[in-house]
């Protein structure tokens, strides 16, 4: 059926829109008042708005809808919820239970028993996750993270690695960088 002049058809109503009242999302059209959830009925706004295919639903129900699924998805840290779903038809209380992890709950136990615990480079003592930082491919403890020639703590964004040590740019660059005039090392005067 041919649209007489009139503006876009709304994507919730099926009614026309005029352009004083209308809000575009995802190349569809909607009045103001017909710009909600599909699922809980919430007003939306440009910023609020998550469209899937030819439907329009707030952020909370997307996620719920079509985000991942489980145990620590969808709810936050630590809420409990007591939404069932079922307006968003999900069945939330039949979810299946999360698997068992593979690894070891107790790291310190399986290390001893197996030996499989990383060793710091400069001390060669054990590295475990609560004090590690990784530079050079390898894991260190935090106080040995350290510049090899001036003790320097470093960071991610000062470090630089040479045959398995650390070093912070700067000595790095005085004791392995190019050498001559211009390049830190001789000056005009002590060449000649």
């Amino acid at each position: 059926m041919p649209n007489w002049g009139g503006g876009a058809k709304c994507g919730a109503c099926d009614k026309t829109v005029y352009h004083a009242e209308e809000i575009q999302c995802n190349g569809r059209s909607f009045h103001k008042t017909c710009f909600h959830c599909m699922a809980c009925r919430k007003a939306l706004d440009s910023t609020t708005v998550a469209a899937h295919e030819s439907e329009i639903y707030c952020k909370t129900c997307y996620g719920r809808k079509y985000g991942p699924k489980g145990i620590g998805f969808g709810q936050g840290a630590g809420c409990l919820s007591t939404d069932t779903g079922e307006h968003l038809g999900l069945d939330l209380q039949h979810s299946p239970k999360p698997a068992r992890p593979s690894t070891p709950t107790n790291p310190s136990k399986f290390a001893k028993k197996f030996g499989d615990v990383d060793k710091c480079p400069r001390c060669g003592k054990s590295v475990y996750a609560a004090e590690k930082i990784m530079g050079g491919g390898k894991p260190w403890h935090k106080t040995c993270f350290r510049c090899a020639f001036c003790g320097k703590s470093l960071e991610s964004t000062n470090v630089t690695d040479k045959d398995g040590e650390i070093y912070c740019k700067v000595c790095y660059a005085k004791n392995f960088g190019p050498k001559g005039i211009g390049f830190g090392g001789l000056t005009q005067v002590e060449q000649a």
